[in-house]
């Protein structure tokens, strides 16, 4: 299957990824991409976590400076391919106010919000699933973003809804299923159609222990089913493994079939 664009990536503007914003848009370009949305992250009021070098400023995003990389590689690639300027901005109670700000002072094409912390850590580190049961980590992951959806709307779609799941310990009892928190994602699914805004399918799960879309399948499923008609794709999101992807398991093409089949004949392409 042909996918045109990728409208998640990050590139050494964003705290979490060291590869040259030049690099990835030629691969695109290898790749037969269309268009790129670089999506750097911007998260304000991240907490410090010591063990990991990270700090409070580690995603906040130098927008002039990505701004005018954007502006090179459009001009420098205007024949090939379509550069589009967008962010990630990460959603807690502290800086709604602050990322409204923020998307307001730029034209950005494009703008994913995303959850990245529950209850002021972030579940990518082991100490999350550590300190907490993982059952209630998923429930507060989501009646947090349940609050974030119903009372912030500057923002085009939400990144990959079910995050907290991609770094859960495997551990049969700490396994993800859609069905055991329902009630809560379909509130969420249904705020986000009532805002007119949208989902992405992020496909790195994919080539991570978890072997699955974030949101995942079910997630997916019944986003339509609640008449979700925007949904935007993530092929190549992770840097890592964005100059390799021409080697593609056969598993990896059986997923992304079975997940884009989910949004026929009604999806909506941005």
């Amino acid at each position: 299957m042909s996918i045109p664009s990728d409208f998640h990536l990050h590139s050494s503007f964003s705290g979490d990824c060291d590869t040259p914003m030049d690099l990835m848009v030629r691969s695109g370009i290898a790749k037969g991409l269309q268009s790129m949305c670089f999506t750097e992250h911007n998260d304000f009021d991240f907490p410090d976590i010591p063990e990991s070098g990270i700090n409070s400023s580690t995603f906040l995003l130098n927008v002039d400076s990505y701004l005018y990389d954007i502006l090179r590689m459009r001009e420098k690639y205007a024949d090939k391919i379509q550069i589009l300027f967008g962010i990630e901005i990460g959603l807690q109670d502290s800086c709604l106010d602050k990322n409204t700000e923020l998307t307001n002072a730029y034209d950005f094409d494009f703008v994913i919000a995303s959850s990245h912390l529950c209850m002021g850590a972030d579940p990518y580190y082991p100490s999350f699933f550590e300190n907490h049961k993982a059952s209630d980590g998923y429930r507060a992951y989501f009646e947090e973003m349940l609050s974030y959806v119903r009372n912030y709307k500057d923002y085009d779609v939400y990144g990959h809804l079910d995050y907290i799941a991609r770094y859960a310990p495997a551990d049969a009892d700490r396994s993800f299923s859609y069905f055991d928190y329902s009630d809560l994602i379909d509130e969420i699914l249904k705020a986000i159609i009532s805002n007119h805004k949208g989902i992405e399918c992020n496909t790195s799960g994919l080539r991570k222990p978890l072997n699955a879309t974030n949101p995942s399948v079910d997630i997916l499923k019944r986003y339509k089913e609640l008449g979700g008609e925007i949904i935007t794709g993530s092929l190549f999101s992770t840097s890592s493994d964005f100059p390799v992807l021409n080697i593609v398991p056969v598993s990896y093409i059986k997923k992304k079939q079975d997940v884009f089949s989910c949004f026929r004949p009604s999806e909506k392409a941005i």
